[in-house]
């Protein structure tokens, strides 16, 4: 007979001096281990997380939107087998003031080194590599939008929205998507894709098993043109190397040009309406050109053409998971 568990719980980390610090703790029995504990009825993960966190610590945290890892193992408790999963989320911690609960000794911040040498835990120690890389692109990812965000005050004549709205999503992300620039929505919201071009996205991201919290979505121009008009071929070269350098970072092995402009700007080539299903391979990236959501606001039959283009990608990228 096998029982279920299920936990939650995070990485804990904070910058000191250079170095990235992990936060474990110490246990009665003398084992280390991250902030977790069971999730309890009436808790999501991340609910019981939060939870768990604010007791053992006393830090009130506040996770990455889309990192999200789970484990999996099995233990013996009296001879009943256990099958536990937990899954873990991480979070940047503002102070190193640490208030432990009674039921650990002691707490340290570790950097990477010495925190996987402390850490027994298969699970986790397993994870770590992923966690270190993760940070150092969310690092890489910060720096590269600030800078971004200076723009405006660098080039003259700017007459773009000074705004910046940046690409959100898994930085680890094996898929990409890029469109044009933010609309009026997403410049209020300062979020991509989140007006009525990024409901119809959601649809046909959902209708072909892609979950929008896995990829990373962006623009080329990544401020808002008044009344959304095109942006013109300075804007685009002011900003175009800037998204190179995000692309870098996140790494992805398939990138989604929407519409012309992004197709232009990324691939060298246009006219969406006769090279949309094309999976271009460049550079070791697989680029699915495709029509941008709002194309298919306006002319319903581009909708049906969207689906099967991502359809096409979502077959592809299921042959090599």
């Amino acid at each position: 007979m096998t029982d279920f568990e299920y936990s939650a719980g995070a990485f804990v980390y904070r910058h000191y001096g250079g170095a990235v610090l992990f936060l474990i703790l110490k246990k009665q029995n003398g084992e280390y281990d991250l902030p977790k504990g069971h999730i309890e009825k009436g808790e999501d993960s991340e609910v019981a997380a939060k939870r768990e966190i604010l007791e053992e610590t006393g830090i009130e945290a506040q996770f990455d939107r889309f990192f999200s890892e789970i484990t999996r193992y099995f233990f013996f408790n009296k001879g009943t087998r256990i099958a536990k999963q937990v899954r873990f989320f991480l979070c940047e911690a503002e102070t190193a003031e640490v208030k432990i609960s009674k039921e650990h000794l002691a707490y340290e911040w570790c950097d990477y080194s010495a925190a996987v040498k402390k850490l027994k835990f298969k699970d986790l120690v397993a994870l770590m590599p992923k966690v270190k890389e993760y940070i150092r692109r969310r690092d890489e990812i910060g720096r590269i939008n600030s800078e971004y965000s200076k723009l405006p005050q660098k080039s003259k004549g700017w007459s773009l929205s000074r705004r910046l709205v940046p690409g959100e999503g898994r930085l680890d992300a094996k898929l990409m998507l890029i469109g044009q620039a933010p609309g009026a929505n997403e410049d209020a919201q300062l979020r991509p894709f989140v007006g009525r071009s990024g409901l119809l996205l959601d649809s046909v991201l959902k209708k072909t098993g892609i979950n929008r919290n896995s990829v990373y979505i962006t623009n080329v121009v990544q401020f808002f043109p008044p009344k959304n008009r095109l942006p013109s071929k300075e804007e685009v070269a002011h900003c175009k190397p800037l998204l190179f350098r995000q692309i870098e970072v996140i790494r992805p092995k398939y990138i989604v040009t929407l519409g012309n402009l992004a197709t232009g700007a990324i691939l060298g080539m246009g006219q969406v309406e006769r090279n949309h299903g094309r999976i271009i391979r460049k550079d070791g990236v697989d680029y699915l050109i495709t029509f941008h959501p709002a194309a298919a606001l306006r002319f319903k039959e581009n909708y049906g053409i969207m689906l099967k283009d991502f359809e096409k990608l979502s077959e592809k990228i299921g042959e090599k998971a």
